[in-house]
């Protein structure tokens, strides 16, 4: 059987990977989340700042809008309709971030007092 190295980090300069047979990989993945499920691979650092994180979706919704767009240009029929529908779903929730970030942040600067948090 296949081995496979699962990775599941609580402290990353502690912890050591566990390998795991391929089938009981999933099952003990999903055991593990049940257990603790604040445990995921991807965080977001508490300090950023609300107009910041709002900026992150933003450009990375504006991304998936032209990567759906190109997709659905690749397809036909139903399957296109559907690639279409998820990139205007896309591009409606970029729009709604942006007016958040308006709502935030009228003239969009920063906040006095506070300095921006860079990535």
């Amino acid at each position: 059987m296949k081995k496979i190295t699962l990775h599941l980090v609580e402290n990353p300069a502690t912890s050591e990977p566990e390998t795991l047979d391929l089938p009981q990989a999933t099952e003990r993945t999903v055991s593990a989340r049940r257990r603790n499920p604040n445990r995921n691979i991807f965080s977001v650092r508490p300090d950023v700042d609300t107009t910041t994180l709002l900026a992150h979706a933003s450009e990375t919704l504006a991304s998936l809008n032209v990567m759906t767009l190109d997709f659905a240009n690749q397809l036909e029929g139903s399957q296109r309709n559907v690639a279409l529908a998820l990139q205007q779903l896309t591009m409606l929730t970029e729009l709604l971030i942006n007016r958040a970030r308006d709502n935030l942040d009228p003239n969009g600067s920063v906040a006095v007092g506070k300095s921006p948090v860079f990535h």
